[in-house]
């Protein structure tokens, strides 16, 4: 695997780890009526001494061409349905294949520009591979569209606080979404109003990062 494309497994899971770690989930914390696709970050159950064994990415990327198989076959008669561009890139995403997610999200994104969801879902693929510039070019995009964005905004303010070390950055587009979106339940406010204080206070990120890349 050429590894300045691609993140090692270990990577990938320090990284959701970070996300988890802060109490959030790169990606949707803000979940719309849509099913957004899961990605590295979603909570899973402690592990245990029976708990089978994390499959490489290599295994993973195999599953998912297996799972792909047929959907792939439809768009070889339909190669601009975005519903089928959409399934594909969530089975790659799902199975951290994130750079040949990011690349079915793209083919549909050229058909529908002004979908924030799924941009939002290419931004978060873009991320996994380390593409940080591309990621926040994905959610500034997403919030020409759709400046009020909840997601948009509080993953823009994630990335600039963990993938630039811009606290202020971070601190200022979160309160733009707690100001742009009042009906935000109290959980998700909170949550919100917790990153604020956490960045303000500590600054930066990446001590948490270090913490965790040393475990």
């Amino acid at each position: 695997m050429n590894e300045t494309s691609n993140w090692s497994a270990r990577q990938v899971y320090i990284s959701a780890a970070i996300c988890l770690a802060l109490g959030v989930s790169l990606g949707y914390l803000f979940r719309g009526s849509g099913s957004p696709p899961a990605g590295p970050s979603a909570v899973h159950n402690p592990p245990t001494a029976a708990a089978p064994q994390m499959p490489s990415l290599e295994q993973m990327k195999e599953m998912a061409n297996k799972k792909a198989e047929p959907l792939l076959a439809k768009l070889q008669a339909d190669p601009k349905n975005t519903s089928l561009l959409i399934q594909t890139a969530r089975i790659y995403q799902s199975t951290h294949q994130f750079k040949e997610a990011a690349a079915y999200y793209d083919k549909a994104l050229t058909i529908e520009p002004a979908n924030v969801e799924v941009r939002g879902a290419m931004a978060s693929c873009l991320y996994y591979t380390g593409d940080v510039d591309g990621a926040l070019q994905q959610f500034e995009r997403s919030l020409k569209d759709d400046p009020n964005n909840a997601n948009s905004l509080f993953n823009l303010g994630l990335i600039r606080w963990q993938g630039k070390n811009d606290a202020p950055g971070a601190v200022t587009l979160w309160k733009q979404l707690l100001k742009s979106n009042p009906k935000l339940d109290d959980q998700k406010r909170a949550q919100v109003e917790k990153l604020i204080a956490d960045a303000s206070r500590n600054g930066s990120a990446a001590g948490l990062r270090n913490n965790l890349e040393e475990h």
